[in-house]
């Protein structure tokens, strides 16, 4: 499959023929930035003019994106447990204090499992998923909004799941949080709203990122393949840069009034219910 240069998306040229760079004298905050769709993100935003401040729990690979990424003037690594409240406050503030501002929080961070039985759950395993993604993400965005209520603008981004519209196929933590994630981005928006903040979620559908690679035991390519068969939308495959694309407007200047919205990147499936086609194809054939 073909890998697309971070630098074609988004990027077009103005009426001077110079390159428009959405992000240009943002600052943005990625927490799971260092791996997966934090880490694509991440790129984007830099290819975009963004400082930006890796939030992970993955030393080696934060720096090591850092490096690739041109170093500490452009882009930063922070160790963060976002469910610690110091780390996301330090992170924060590493933030400002480095850049001048934030301009863009994205509560990234997340973990799950596929396991579907309620009979085989682990009371712990539903607690720590429960923190991470939504817990993580109220910290993420509570520090976000003490520095930006007082500037008057801002943006806040979290990743929820196509699950957070739909059931089964995931662990019922990880349906329970990122349902959960989708109702504080909404009732955020409410409040922040008053201060020019906006408030948006993206949830992508299945992407073969490290964390369902890892879980799944199953290759990329496989796993690509397979989503591909299955998904509503003919011929494609959603990749993390596609959500990185997705997060790239939302945290732009070009959606300067969407604010409060659960934007999905599925292809489609979310609305599509294949049972009563293949049904009627069984007895057909």
């Amino acid at each position: 499959m073909a890998t697309r240069s971070f630098g074609e998306v988004g990027i077009r040229e103005g009426s001077s023929g110079a390159l428009m760079l959405w992000l240009e004298g943002k600052v943005a905050l990625i927490t799971g930035g260092a791996s997966g769709i934090g880490e694509s993100t991440a790129k984007l935003f830099v290819q975009h003019g963004a400082k930006v401040v890796i939030a992970d729990i993955q030393d080696d690979l934060g720096t090591s994106i850092c490096e690739q990424l041109g170093g500490h003037e452009t882009i930063s690594y922070v160790h963060c447990d976002v469910t610690s409240d110091s780390d996301v406050r330090d992170a924060v503030d590493l933030a400002v204090s480095k850049y001048g501002k934030l301009d863009i929080m994205f509560n990234n961070a997340g973990v799950g499992r596929l396991e579907t039985d309620i009979l085989e759950s682990s009371n712990e395993n539903f607690k720590r998923v429960m923190d991470i993604n939504v817990y993580g993400g109220f910290l993420g965005a509570k520090h976000a909004a003490r520095v930006m209520i007082p500037a008057k603008k801002g943006c806040i981004l979290f990743t929820a799941s196509v699950l957070s519209v739909m059931g089964g196929f995931a662990d019922h933590s990880y349906v329970a949080s990122k349902h959960a994630v989708v109702g504080l981005a909404k009732n955020l928006c409410v409040e922040m709203g008053r201060y020019g903040i906006r408030v948006n979620c993206i949830s992508p559908s299945a992407v073969a990122t490290p964390m369902l690679t890892k879980g799944t035991g199953v290759e990329k390519e496989a796993l690509e393949s397979l989503f591909s068969e299955a998904g509503n939308l003919e011929g494609e495959v959603l990749e993390a840069e596609d959500v990185a694309a997705a997060a790239l407007y939302l945290a732009s200047d070009e959606s300067k009034y969407v604010s409060g919205v659960n934007l999905m990147v599925d292809g489609g499936c979310s609305i599509t219910n294949p049972s009563l086609s293949m049904a009627i194809k069984s007895r057909m054939s």
